[in-house]
């Protein structure tokens, strides 16, 4: 039974007391009498939370950005989705995971390409096989379960551009973020010693980085250069169906704990607890947010406690397995108030037009959750407890370095990929397909026949 190594929650979790181990393991490049044997009990698990994850974007984020967006573009967006769902997929398997996880290369404490980027070793899941383990599972599952996440984070970024981006463009798009921004912020967070964040110390045990700050960033970006929609702000553009919302947001708020409990790669105490958090900070956050609305206009809406429940959930994604119960209240309660603001006040102050408020909820709560993560993993708090010989403020230091190298780099490979992709006929809908909905003028069908 051949055993593989790779970087994963668990690991950024009970770094202080795995990292010696797993680079002398490593070193030994075979299995030994140290190695670990499949779990039965991990695999069925973790097979459980990658059905989960997936089911954070198909139907949960399909859904949840569905009912957001005005009747005549509802199926643009769930096209949308579907289709990164089976491209992502696609590109994973012949490159992606390879260049994501492989560590030919990787030396613990020394900066080199192998700090940014694996590989082509396991291209076409080339080593893959049945016997072939990560921890304690299949390394199959665990291509699987690293593939939902894949999936998930392009797809967020569709709700910044919704209702103006051409499908075709938006399909390139996709395919070079993927590549050159998602798959490097994956590689020097989670791929083990040797990568970028790794051995800088960085905490992310479920995403905060390579998924929420990655994609919020783009979000940004990405509206920024392709314009208001035609009418905004003056046209009322209301969500035309809060009922797929609620239910698409209820639908990420389960699959959210296959999310950030698998991401321990294991059925263990420390599932448990970044499930218990998850919730904690979910509650929190829908709650804090709803008051903040309900301070400022008067009244609570339901687009509010769905959007609060999943600002909470992205600030605890990179905090999940580190942190205790009281800090889950916290970076909840901080998130839902925070983003709130920056989802209702902060656009219009600089005029950009992020349709469903991508960064306004993914970048902004992933920046609270990724500084926060070096705070609350102090056992003064009920964290894990801090690395031996590092204080709460240098650890905060290294998630800001974190967040700063994510900002740039994505943004800087957002603006590429978007001009880029703008040679395929052009970025933006035209002005007469927009006002006719992207679903009948790009797909040549009705969401609605009535």
């Amino acid at each position: 039974m051949r055993m593989r190594f790779q970087g994963m929650g668990l690991l950024s979790g009970l770094r202080g007391k795995m990292v010696a181990g797993v680079t002398a393991m490593a070193a030994a490049g075979s299995a030994s009498a140290q190695a670990p044997e499949l779990s039965a009990g991990d695999t069925a698990w973790m097979l459980v939370a990658s059905a989960l994850v997936l089911l954070m974007t198909l139907p949960g984020l399909a859904l949840f950005y569905a009912g957001m967006v005005r009747a005549k573009n509802v199926l643009s967006v769930m096209m949308q989705c579907f289709a990164i769902a089976g491209v992502i997929t696609v590109l994973w398997v012949a490159y992606g995971y390879s260049l994501a996880f492989d560590t030919t290369g990787m030396v613990a404490g020394e900066v080199n390409l192998a700090s940014f980027i694996g590989g082509f070793e396991k291209a076409f899941l080339a080593g893959v096989g049945r016997d072939s383990l990560v921890m304690t599972i299949p390394e199959t599952l665990f291509v699987m379960f690293q593939l939902t996440f894949a999936i998930i984070t392009p797809a967020l970024i569709v709700g910044a551009f919704a209702e103006r981006m051409r499908f075709a463009s938006m399909l390139v798009f996709s395919v070079l973020w993927f590549t050159f921004a998602y798959l490097p912020i994956a590689h020097m967070t989670w791929a083990g010693p040797g990568g970028l964040f790794w051995d800088w110390g960085v905490l992310d045990f479920a995403g905060g980085t390579v998924v929420h700050i990655n994609a919020g960033i783009a979000g940004l970006v990405a509206a920024i250069m392709l314009g208001k929609r035609k009418g905004w702000p003056t046209t009322s553009m209301a969500p035309h169906h809060l009922g797929y919302t609620l239910i698409g947001a209820s639908l990420l708020w389960v699959g959210w704990f296959g999310f950030n409990a698998g991401s321990a790669v294991a059925a263990n105490g420390g599932a448990a607890m970044a499930m218990l958090v998850t919730q904690i900070a979910a509650a929190t956050a829908a709650l804090g947010w709803i008051a903040a609305e309900w301070i400022t206009h008067g009244k609570p809406s339901v687009l509010g406690v769905a959007s609060g429940a999943v600002a909470g959930l992205v600030a605890i994604t990179p905090a999940a397995g580190t942190a205790g119960p009281v800090g889950a209240l916290i970076i909840g309660l901080v998130a839902g108030v925070i983003c709130f603001f920056a989802a209702t006040k902060l656009k219009r102050v600089f005029g950009y037009d992020d349709s469903l408020d991508v960064f306004g909820v993914h970048g902004v709560g992933g920046i609270i959750g990724a500084l926060l993560t070096g705070v609350f993993v102090s056992a003064e708090f009920g964290g894990s407890g801090l690395a031996e010989g590092v204080s709460m403020g240098q650890q905060v230091a290294k998630q800001a370095m974190a967040v700063g190298v994510t900002l740039v780099w994505s943004a800087v490979v957002t603006v590429i990929t978007l001009k880029i992709a703008g040679l395929f006929g052009g970025l933006r809908a035209t002005p007469e397909e927009e006002q006719e909905g992207l679903d009948l003028a790009l797909h040549g069908e009705n969401g609605y026949n009535l």
